[in-house]
């Protein structure tokens, strides 16, 4: 399942920026919260990634056990 978005461009006088906003649903699943940084990565020019360097932990995967003493 794909969300599509569109690019917003913002032209100032000494500056410009494009934004892509990232869908709710998205957001909440992947726990995106406010001010986290992300970072672009590009494969080619059909295809880029944005990435996190900060991973919350999977709610689905257990707490690993430290290694028993043998």
């Amino acid at each position: 399942m794909g969300y599509q978005t569109k690019v917003q461009h913002i032209a100032r006088k000494n500056s410009e920026q494009f934004y892509v906003t990232i869908p709710t649903a998205l957001a909440y699943a992947l726990e995106i919260k406010k001010s986290e940084r992300l970072e672009w990565a590009i494969s080619d020019k059909g295809h880029f990634f944005l990435t996190r360097s900060v991973v919350p932990p999977d709610p689905d995967t257990p707490p690993k056990k430290p290694p028993t003493p043998l």
